[in-house]
């Protein structure tokens, strides 16, 4: 994926800023209950962040009597000054170091605490709405379908890591250490804040400078000033690139670790072919992507860490540098002198505020964008949801496709403006060579094809869809053979018998053992798991997809037969790759197809039983 450097610098920081808006706002102004109470947890959090800075701007008024106290051995206001408090010349009072403390301590734990809580309740709306748009419309389906040559605004890579792991940063997570939006976005706050409260005081401590016969009023906020905006700009100019190689760095984790998982769940494939070596040259080639993405990001960060420490131990002297020679004069006192360096320190930080918080900004831009790529991604296949051939409101006893044409993600033609209507009652059979389309025409039936038009007629009552590779969920066994209905949907009698139907009988008794079934069990047992649901959902129309394949001639007739045996009210739709043994009467149409060309649905002689 290759990502124009242009689009991450500045003329793409109004977009980005768009995109985090839009992101962070439903939160807040959603027609659940949960935006009153999001909206008093972010309250009471700024709140209590700036109370925090209004303490700071107090404490700095302390500090300049403490220092003072010290400078002329005043043990009375000293002790004062530390346990209980004292009224100054000025007339102000000014609580005690003790109560300052424990006002402090209490405001920081209770922000911290109300942090935590509105992150995990903000994570858990914003899972919510992505899994539920993403699974809505089949939108999982479509975005999984898109070749990755496609534009870099739609695709999407890894959808699994940027629910689980995106959303969690672009939040922020205080516990584990990641700082989202919720941190940045009221640090800021803060620093806007503190930087009023101490621009004025650092004002009226700096007095007048003469330059040239020029007295400049408040020297020390424009010298702060200066500062902030050149190590602002030193560290953008050093770490701007950070943005697209953390980018790609969740996006190489992601990729090694989606490999690791292929490997776990294929391992028996792996096993058998002996293709060790090749999974590991594979894993290998995705991790050193990872590392050559890794030492890029290590040379960046090495320039930028060593620009803003320097920046920060030179931030860390500089005030007591320029304030010194009043002191030195005898003009100040060594409390002034600390409360100048201070409020400069303050006013100098809460500018420099991008330089501190660069390289989490460039983490988290770089989240905000894959999250915005996957919400468009996931509205674009929503909006597409009635492209292809899609289910039509009509209403019949039949199962039919209506003027469809059924074509590749390329746009290569499988079948083009046919109609084809499948009548209750008969058992059908409809067969083809390798690469004819018959899966593809399964999934046009199911209505779920995006590619091609044409609509699917689907009669009143209930139908299953079995493919040739069973999808087998986590969890017990029980709710494998239920999926898609609750676990509860069976009583055990009823799963027992369906499971001894099917040929599993042995696997009665571990109705409520946990499990991976999809790795326990071989490929036939799995369709056979597949046929056991069937025989428990009772479906009126039952396709399937070559769902016998991995079973010998003889159980597959077997099995054929204990179908119509068990589900005479079912419609059989059996689309095979050679007709199997039959036992009764059955519909027989033919798939054919040229190479490069579309195809059709031709009708055969009614295949006899056998």
């Amino acid at each position: 994926m290759t990502i124009s450097r242009r689009s991450w610098l500045i003329d793409g920081v109004l977009p980005f800023l768009r995109d985090a808006w839009h992101l962070a706002r439903p939160y807040f102004s959603s027609d659940s209950e949960e935006r009153w109470s999001a909206r008093a947890l972010l309250f009471a959090i700024v709140a209590l962040r700036l109370m925090m800075v209004g303490i700071n701007v107090i404490y700095s008024f302390w500090n300049n009597a403490w220092f003072t106290s010290l400078q002329e051995r005043d043990w009375n206001t000293f002790i004062h000054l530390l346990l209980i408090g004292k009224r100054l010349p000025s007339g102000m009072i000014m609580p005690g170091f003790c109560l300052f403390a424990a006002i402090f301590i209490v405001v920081a734990v209770t922000r911290v605490y109300l942090s935590q809580l509105l992150q995990i309740r903000w994570r858990r709306w914003m899972t919510h709405q992505f899994i539920g748009r993403w699974l809505s419309d089949r939108a999982y389906y479509r975005i999984s379908l898109k070749p990755k040559s496609e534009n870099v605004a739609t695709y999407t890579d890894n959808p699994d890591q940027r629910i689980a792991e995106d959303l969690r940063d672009f939040i922020g997570d205080s516990i584990g250490g990641s700082q989202g939006i919720l941190y940045l976005g009221v640090d800021l706050l803060s620093n806007i804040v503190s930087l009023a409260s101490f621009i004025t005081i650092l004002w009226g401590l700096s007095g007048h400078f003469t330059v040239f016969g020029w007295a400049v009023p408040g020297y020390m906020v424009w010298i702060a000033l200066f500062y902030a905006v050149l190590g602002t700009w030193l560290t953008h100019l050093v770490g701007r690139q950070l943005v697209p190689l953390n980018y790609r760095k969740q996006q190489v984790e992601a990729d090694f670790r989606f490999a690791l998982v292929r490997v776990r769940e294929n391992t028996e494939g792996i096993a058998l072919y002996g293709g060790e070596a090749d999974e590991q040259a594979t894993l290998l080639a995705r991790f050193t992507a990872l590392i050559q993405n890794w030492r890029k990001l290590m040379t960046r960060y090495k320039y930028l860490i060593g620009l803003t420490s320097t920046y920060g131990q030179v931030a860390g002297v500089f005030p007591f540098v320029i304030a010194a020679p009043p002191y030195f004069a005898g003009l100040v006192q060594l409390g002034a002198l600390t409360q100048t360096a201070n409020a400069f320190g303050e006013v100098q930080g809460a500018m420099s505020w991008f330089v501190d918080q660069y390289s989490t900004i460039a983490y988290w831009r770089a989240t905000t964008e894959r999250l915005a790529t996957f919400w468009r991604a996931i509205e674009a296949a929503r909006a597409q949801a009635f492209e292809g051939v899609h289910t039509e409101a009509k209403e019949g006893e039949a199962f039919a496709l209506h003027d469809a044409t059924i074509a590749l993600p390329d746009g290569q033609k499988l079948l083009d403006h046919v109609t084809v209507a499948l009548k209750p009652g008969t058992p059908i059979l409809i067969t083809g060579r390798s690469g004819a389309g018959k899966s593809t025409l399964f999934r046009a039936f199911a209505g779920i094809w995006p590619f091609g038009g044409g609509g699917v007629q689907r009669p009143s009552g209930s139908t299953l869809f079995l493919p040739q590779r069973p999808y087998i969920p986590l969890g017990t066994l029980r709710h494998a053979i239920a999926y898609p209905a609750p676990a509860d949907s069976y009583s055990d009698a009823a799963i027992r018998e369906a499971l001894t139907d099917a040929g599993l009988g042995h696997l009665g008794e571990q109705l409520d053992a946990e499990a991976n079934w999809a790795l326990t069990l071989s490929g036939g047992e799995q369709q056979r798991l597949a046929l056991a649901r069937a025989l428990l959902a009772k479906p009126d129309w039952l396709f399937l997809d070559e769902a016998m394949a991995s079973l010998d001639p003889e159980a597959e007739a077997e099995l054929y037969e204990m179908i119509h045996r068990r589900l005479p009210g079912t419609t059989v739709v059996a689309i095979e790759h050679r007709p199997p043994r039959m036992n009764r009467p059955t519909r027989h149409l033919v798939l054919r197809r040229a190479p490069d060309e579309a195809g059709q649905v031709v009708e055969t002689e009614q295949l006899a039983a056998e």
